[in-house]
């Protein structure tokens, strides 16, 4: 077949052969996209729903090659997933480490960090940049006193006058922890719990704060670890029975380590989603981590441990990751705060991550501003950290100063915003847009964010791809010993070839451009944190898990630029739908603007905290 010669890729439109028939589309250039405008579509997933012995009999079948090979394809096909991908030709080059343009500090009215320095010289600056809290921890103690939840401030407060000791919650705890696996359901918090090393941390605490030394506000503060992220004297599992066969663990993770000098007191490895191949919470191991607004439902994943722990009152914060929402997905159906930082803000050292261009880890807290101290605490990278585009200093905001928020302008996508499986979840971000902007000033300008379904695409080859290879030299070795739901993701997942790669991070460079294109406009972009509140967890799915990629498509739909572009997001709650579940808006910044997020956040949590409730698994460590 003779081609006509003088085809470019550059420009969008067909490949022809030399009578004029056309071989293969071409997308058009990102200029011709704006410009067009063309609708939003979303096509819903297509595939079975299966879960106990039906998905036992698919994932038998998926992992015979001549079989499951066309079952793949079949899927995949129904779904144009590799539409833009193997049928189209695509005139950019990949983008296979984060680019970002290059920025100047936008944000006003920070207080800037020392990336370098100590932990506990950030939290004291993170501190002051608090505004002074509404109520003491006296007036709290009242029972005719509505909050929420008890702050780092008030766990401080408590332990400097005498009230509690660190030793004293710390044993409360431990009880909530053994009652919990005995509830029924149960809650299945953590995958390891060591009292007596909880204990020990407790005591040196106790005497610290006895001695009037505390080495920070955190000192003290119950804190957990999702179970990829190393912390001594635990194994890190990654919700796996043989990871840490293969991986000894000698030290902290930066991470850990960097909140472990400002005192925190680490409680265990909360339970997650196995290798974090999925979106519900639902381990097979270790058990289904239960909503604790409704233990009928899923607490979303895969940082499911983590984020239900908080939810809980358990912990003032925890720590997770996020490679496809494992952090916001959690936090927006259980009414907590998740911040996913830009991809090369944190190091990653000492965690047994498997995407190395999108993951990073993050804090859960159950508000805004134990947020930003523990944001203060852990981050940074380190010099062996390989990043090609240089991160803005980092900051917190001083919320001292809420005027500055006048200025801000909110870019929401309206068609897409209002994508969301239940109209009550796009009704209940909207109301908090109009509280924000009756409260503060704020402007909401409507934006464009073009070819969403081949960002979806996009990601799903990347992280199936980086998955793949990361477990490929384990896979053959520990295949029998993955749960279900795991393995039937990554027979899809060894689906893809190099070639799909490299056209994933082509699309890359196409999505970077339309959102940067948008931030020229808005500093922050919204959406739902998910297209569903809380899904029920079918009762045939507890022993043998599910593959519904349906649900997860509706958990994921609005979560995805951040991985994939690498960009910060954070999800805050603001509100509850008719069945009491909580709802999270999800908001996305420029690369490196976490400060921003932060601002942002601050004052939507307190414009609909009358709005928020208690979830009915709630134990209170303080009174």
């Amino acid at each position: 077949m003779n081609l006509d010669s003088s085809f470019s890729p550059s420009r969008g439109g067909q490949l022809c052969d030399m009578a004029g028939k056309t071989v293969v589309k071409t997308l058009p250039t990102v200029e011709e996209v704006l410009t067009a405008r063309e609708e939003y579509l979303n096509p819903e997933a297509a595939a079975p729903k299966l879960s106990g012995l039906g998905l036992k009999a698919f994932v038998w079948a998926l992992e015979i090659e001549t079989i499951g090979r066309p079952i793949l394809g079949g899927i995949l096909k129904q779904n144009k997933t590799l539409e833009a991908i193997r049928e189209r030709i695509i005139p950019d080059d990949p983008m296979f480490y984060l680019e970002y343009p290059s920025q100047k500090r936008t944000e006003a009215e920070v207080l800037p960090l020392e990336e370098a320095g100590p932990s506990v010289a950030r939290v004291e600056i993170a501190l002051d940049s608090l505004p002074p809290s509404a109520s003491s921890f006296k007036e709290k103690l009242s029972s005719e006193y509505p909050f929420l939840y008890w702050t780092i401030r008030d766990y401080a407060a408590a332990y400097s006058s005498r009230h509690v000791t660190p030793s004293e919650v710390a044993e409360r705890f431990i009880s909530a922890i053994e009652q919990s696996e005995k509830s029924s359901p149960r809650m299945a918090y953590l995958i390891s719990f060591k009292p007596d090393d909880i204990r020990k941390q407790a005591e040196a605490s106790t005497k610290r704060h006895a001695e009037g030394k505390p080495l920070s506000i955190l000192d003290g503060i119950l804190f957990a670890v999702k179970d990829d992220i190393d912390c001594v004297p635990h194994p890190s599992t990654g919700g796996t029975k043989w990871l840490h066969r293969y991986r000894e663990v000698k030290e902290d993770a930066e991470c850990v380590s960097r909140l472990r000098n400002a005192g925190v007191v680490f409680v265990g490895k909360a339970n997650m989603n196995e290798l974090g191949l999925g979106v519900t919470g639902h381990n097979a191991h270790y058990g289904v981590i239960r909503n604790p607004h409704d233990t009928g439902r899923h607490t979303g994943g895969s940082s499911a441990g983590s984020c239900a722990l908080v939810a809980a009152g358990l912990c003032s914060g925890a720590l997770g990751s996020d490679v496809g929402g494992s952090i916001r997905i959690p936090s927006g159906i259980c009414g907590t705060v998740g911040l996913k930082v830009t991809v090369g803000r944190t190091t990653l050292k000492g965690v047994s991550g498997v995407s190395w261009t999108m993951e990073s880890i993050g804090p859960i807290t159950a508000n805004v501003e134990d947020l930003v101290l523990l944001y203060s605490a852990y981050l940074g990278s380190l010099p062996s950290d390989q990043l090609i585009s240089k991160p803005l200093p980092p900051c917190v905001p001083n919320l001292k100063d809420r005027a500055t928020l006048q200025n801000l302008k909110i870019g929401k996508f309206s068609a897409w915003f209002k994508d969301t499986l239940e109209a009550e979840v796009a009704e209940v971000c909207e109301r908090s847009l109009k509280l924000l902007r009756e409260g503060y000033g704020t402007e909401t300008e409507e934006i464009f964010l073009a070819e969403l379904q081949e960002l979806r695409n996009g990601h799903l080859v990347t992280v199936a791809t980086e998955y793949a290879t990361t477990l490929r030299p384990y896979y053959p070795h520990v295949k029998k010993e993955m749960g279900l739901e795991p393995r039937s993701n990554l027979a899809l997942f060894y689906h893809f070839g190099s070639h799909d790669y490299v056209a994933a991070q082509q699309l890359r460079r196409r999505q970077m451009h339309y959102h940067m294109e948008a931030f020229k406009t808005v500093d922050v972009i919204v959406t739902p944190t998910t297209a569903m509140t809380a899904p029920e967890i079918s009762p045939g799915s507890v022993k043998l898990g599910e593959s519904d990629l349906v649900k997860s498509g509706n958990l994921m739909r609005f979560i995805l630029a951040g991985n994939f572009l690498g960009l910060p997001c954070l999800s805050v709650p603001v509100g509850h739908d008719s069945k009491g579940l909580p709802i999270g808006l999800q908001l996305i910044g420029r690369p490196w603007e976490e400060a921003t997020l932060l601002r942002v956040a601050a004052a939507i949590e307190e414009v609909c905290l009358p709005y928020r409730q208690r979830p009915k698994v709630f134990h209170d460590l303080l009174k």
